[in-house]
C-alpha cells in the first residue's frame, strides 16, 4: 500500500513595533501613517503602517487607530498571506480583546499593496487602558505566506515529534534515580549529577570535577532562591522557558541560552521606568545584547532626560560610573 500527500508549505514570522511617545503622534491628520522599519519574512520584506488619527478622511475615523501590513514589491509581483495585528500588554503578551486576523488569505500586488484594520483600537480605549504606559504601547504583526506546494511521497511508519524533553521533566518530578539532592532556600531538591554536568560547566566542576562537591550527596546553595533554582533545574531538564527565573542564575551556572533567553525577553520590555535597573544588570552579567538596546534606549533625548530624574539613575551613577562614561561616549558620535 503506498500514499503521497500534496503538501502546501507556508512559512510564519512575527514583527513589534513599539510606538514611543504616542501622545506625540497624534494630530497626524486622517489617512496620514508612519512606517515602521523593513521586516523579512518568507523570503519577501514587509512594513507595518501606523495611522495615529485613521485611514480615511473623516470624522469618525479620527476616533480610531488604524494598523495595516505592507508589502515591498521589489523581489516579487505578488504574494498571498494571512495576518494578524495584536496589542501587547506590559509583558508584551497579546491581548485577545485587541487582537485582529485576516479572515481570508490575501493577495499583496502592484494592485493591493496594503491589507489591515480601519478600526484597530479606538484611540480612547487605548488611552485610559494599562496598555499605554509612559506614552508607550507595543503592537505585533504575525504573518504567515505559502511558500510552494509540492507533491511527497509518505513514509509507511510516520515518526512522532521528539517527547525526550517531556520524559526528562518527569524524571526530575518524579526525583527516580536521584543522587544528589540540593538545599537552596529551606527547600530540597532531589537532582542527576550526571544530567546536571552535561548542561552546565559550573555543575560539571562542581559534581565531578575535584570539587567537595563530587562525592557528596547534599549540597547547601546559598544566594539564590528556591523558587528561582527549581525554575532552573526545569529549564535543565526540558530546554524550555520557565514560568519563572532570572538573569542570576543563568549566569551563575554558566547556561548561556538561557541567559540569552532572559536577555531577550528583557529587552522588549525596556521603557523610562526600567531601563537604569536593566542596563545594571546587563552590564553584571556580561548581558552585550541587552546593554545596547539600553544605550539605544537611553539615546533618545526624552527619554535621557526623564531617566535622569529618576533615583534608579543615582544608584547607576554610584555603582557603575563606567557605564555612564560609555553612554556619554555614545551619545557623543
Amino acid at each position: 500500500m503506498s500514499a503521497s500527500a500534496i503538501v502546501a508549505k507556508a512559512v510564519s514570522g512575527s514583527h513589534i513595533l513599539k510606538i514611543d511617545g504616542y501622545s506625540r503622534t497624534k494630530g497626524l491628520g486622517n489617512g496620514k501613517f508612519i512606517k515602521s522599519e523593513k521586516f523579512a519574512i518568507g523570503g519577501h520584506r514587509w512594513r507595518m503602517l501606523y495611522y495615529p488619527d485613521g485611514d480615511v478622511v473623516s470624522e469618525k475615523a479620527a476616533d480610531w487607530i488604524s494598523i495595516y501590513l505592507a508589502f515591498d514589491r521589489a523581489n516579487a509581483n505578488e504574494v498571498k498571506a494571512q495576518f494578524g495585528f495584536s496589542l501587547l500588554d506590559q509583558d508584551m503578551q497579546p491581548v485577545p480583546s485587541y487582537s485582529r486576523k485576516s479572515k481570508k488569505t490575501r493577495t499583496f500586488s502592484s494592485k493591493d499593496t496594503a491589507w489591515g484594520f480601519r478600526k484597530f483600537i479606538r484611540r480612547k480605549e487605548l488611552e485610559e487602558s494599562s496598555y499605554l504606559k509612559d506614552d508607550v504601547f507595543s503592537v505585533r504583526c504575525d504573518v504567515t505566506l505559502t511558500t510552494e506546494i509540492v507533491t511527497q511521497s509518505q513514509p509507511a511508519v510516520q515518526v512522532p515529534p521528539s517527547d525526550m524533553a517531556q520524559h526528562l521533566g518527569q524524571l526530575l518530578s518524579a526525583s527516580d534515580g536521584a543522587d544528589v539532592t540540593f538545599h537552596v532556600g529551606g527547600e530540597s531538591f532531589p537532582a542527576h549529577r550526571y544530567m546536571l554536568a552535561a548542561r552546565s560547566s559550573v555543575f560539571k566542576a562542581e559534581l565531578l570535577g575535584a570539587m567537595k562537591e563530587k562525592t557528596a550527596a547534599h549540597v547547601r546553595i546559598d544566594g539564590v532562591e528556591a523558587k528561582v533554582f527549581k525554575a532552573l533545574l526545569h529549564f535543565i531538564y526540558t530546554d524550555s522557558l520557565p514560568a519563572e527565573t532570572d538573569d542570576d542564575a543563568a549566569d551563575r551556572y554558566n547556561i548561556e541560552r538561557l541567559k540569552l533567553i532572559c536577555g531577550d525577553k528583557l529587552c522588549n520590555l525596556i521603557n523610562r521606568s526600567t531601563v537604569a535597573t536593566t542596563l545594571a544588570l546587563a552590564e553584571q552579567h556580561g548581558c552585550g545584547a541587552l546593554k545596547n538596546a539600553c544605550f539605544k534606549f537611553l539615546t533618545s533625548p526624552g527619554n535621557l532626560k526623564a531617566v535622569m530624574a529618576s533615583e534608579d539613575y543615582e544608584h547607576l551613577k554610584r555603582s557603575c560610573p563606567s557605564l555612564l562614561e560609555e553612554l556619554v561616549a555614545k551619545l557623543a558620535l
